[in-house]
């Protein structure tokens, strides 16, 4: 019997879905997967204009009509949850600015059915117009939280599936991912019942990268499906103007996740990256986004929620840290950014995080 899919396209916020919609509903419509299929959409700070354009444009989904712009964590959680209460097996989030191959559905569901452990599974997404250039083969983590794609912009053709960069790690784990990009993933019911939906604190931004984290540390899996294809309209230069939410949210990641003696190993390196960073948002003009991340965490009513949040994981937890690791890196991969940059901070870092992965033993 064929499990019900539903499928979630990312929040519409004013003029999104006139952007980008109408390309991403004729792909999911094309879907050749036999089971039922279902669309949800949430609509952020909605407004009768918008309402009228989604029903024209999508007629078939159930809409969320939010009243203010909840964000991308929150806007996927109304429908993920809808989709729950319906009954659905499977979760699949698209952006909207994507364009989904035909079979992708059902190669997402196919290899989420090949082992029960597996819990998140990201498409294969590629570069749009650019349709031979990797915009993600899942993604990794930098151990002070910063998070990025695997292989991006490297082409398909020239990348090694079997070796999840940055090279030099060593570490060959097949298809399995740090966590998968919530631009096209697939989460099995039973995993998000067990460890939650995105935390709505986050906003935007790493959400993907927390949960993917709280997936492996319940014991379950994240891994990529090479043959489930999406195309990903994708800009940088779009995401790095959010610099607080990525700044802020990656260091939540940290807190919430590692075990304690981790964090205490890791803060030499964290304050010494907190000095760059001072430097690069000065450089940048993100200096002001940079103190509102540091009053963030001077607030001492953040801290209950940071508090309870990292109580509930770290109990539920059936992984040590000392098998997370192993997913984690100590290179940044920004191909955005100078190399002059990387080539000195990397072998430092890298080295650093190398010393300390032998002294983890929990």
């Amino acid at each position: 019997m064929q499990k019900n899919v539903a499928i979630i396209i990312s929040p519409n916020w004013r003029d999104y879905a006139k952007k980008y919609l109408d390309e991403c509903i004729k792909s999911i419509r094309r879907q050749d997967y036999p089971g039922e299929l279902k669309i949800y959409l949430t609509d952020n700070e909605t407004s009768p204009e918008s309402f009228e354009f989604l029903k024209k444009l999508v007629p078939e989904a159930e809409l969320v009509l939010n009243k203010t712009n909840d964000g991308f964590a929150k806007g996927n959680n109304d429908c993920i949850k809808l989709a729950l209460s319906q009954g659905f097996d499977y979760i699949i989030l698209f952006n909207m600015d994507t364009v989904v191959e035909p079979n992708c559905v059902r190669e997402l569901v196919k290899t989420a059915e090949s082992d029960e452990k597996i819990g998140a599974v990201q498409a294969r997404l590629m570069l749009w117009p650019d349709k031979d250039t990797i915009n993600s083969l899942g993604n990794t983590t930098h151990f002070l939280g910063f998070g990025y794609s695997l292989g991006y912009k490297e082409k398909i053709r020239n990348y090694q599936p079997k070796t999840n960069p940055p090279r030099g790690d060593n570490l060959e784990i097949s298809n399995l991912i740090g966590y998968p990009s919530g631009a096209a993933v697939l989460f099995k019911r039973e995993i998000l019942e067990k460890v939650g939906l995105f935390d709505e604190e986050y906003w935007m931004y790493n959400e993907d990268q927390e949960l993917g984290w709280r997936i492996w540390l319940a014991g379950y899996k994240c891994i990529i499906a090479p043959k489930a294809v999406v195309y990903h309209k994708y800009k940088f230069a779009k995401s790095i103007k959010q610099y607080y939410f990525m700044d802020r949210n990656r260091i939540i990641s940290i807190l919430k996740c590692y075990h304690a003696l981790t964090l205490l190993l890791i803060l030499p390196a964290f304050i010494i990256m907190e000095l760059g960073l001072v430097l690069f948002s000065f450089k940048t003009g993100w200096f002001k986004e940079k103190l509102k991340v540091w009053k963030y965490f001077i607030n001492l009513s953040n801290w209950i929620y940071l508090i309870k949040s990292r109580r509930k994981i770290q109990k539920s937890r059936k992984v040590k840290d000392r098998e997370i690791i192993k997913l984690i890196t100590g290179k940044i991969w920004y191909q955005e950014i100078d190399d002059k940059k990387l080539n000195f901070i990397n072998p430092i870092f890298n080295l650093y995080w190398n010393i300390v992965k032998k002294i983890i033993i929990w």
